[in-house]
């Protein structure tokens, strides 16, 4: 069962995630980015972390995707113009991203060993609640990247004010 969540949310995750790219309306790449939210929130579940899972879904689903409307719809991005790209980088673009995820997969599937294994869940100890342990090392172990995170967060909104400001 848990497999077959995997490969169908997972390929529904990467799918979205192509949407969100190829698409040339801002708020069609939005909405895709909602599909690819909501498939790790699913993704989440399966693994049983329920709480980040209602988390993904309430904070990112929610609130950061209405922030992300808001801001396209207040810098007025309507949708782009098509380029035509150098056939220069195309003829190295093609084989070189080709070229690195040959390298990558043998690196990952031949040094299988020397890269180790990863628990599902990391940190998480499965003895208590999920959410006092997610909770007691978001603040502890993991303070600085929470904090950086949040000063990320209030620049990115100070430059969207900046940016949609209008010169008088």
């Amino acid at each position: 069962m848990q497999l077959a969540l995997f490969l169908i949310f997972g390929g529904l995750a990467v799918a979205g995630a192509l949407n969100l790219l190829l698409q040339r309306h801002p708020i069609n790449s939005a909405l895709s980015l909602v599909v690819v939210m909501m498939s790790l929130a699913v993704l989440y579940w399966s693994l049983g972390a329920e709480f980040l899972a209602a988390s993904q879904v309430i904070v990112y689903s929610g609130a950061i995707m209405v922030f992300f409307v808001f801001v396209i719809m207040l810098l007025n991005a309507g949708e782009e113009e098509r380029t035509t790209g150098s056939r220069a980088a195309y003829l190295v673009g093609f084989p070189g991203a080709a070229a690195i995820f040959c390298l990558l997969s043998f690196v990952f599937l031949s040094e299988r060993k020397a890269l180790g294994y990863t628990n599902i869940g990391g940190y998480l100890n499965h003895i208590t609640s999920n959410i006092s342990e997610i909770s007691t090392i978001l603040f502890t172990k993991l303070l600085l990247p929470f904090e950086v995170t949040s000063i990320l967060i209030l620049v990115a909104i100070l430059g969207a004010v900046v940016l949609a400001r209008k010169e008088q």
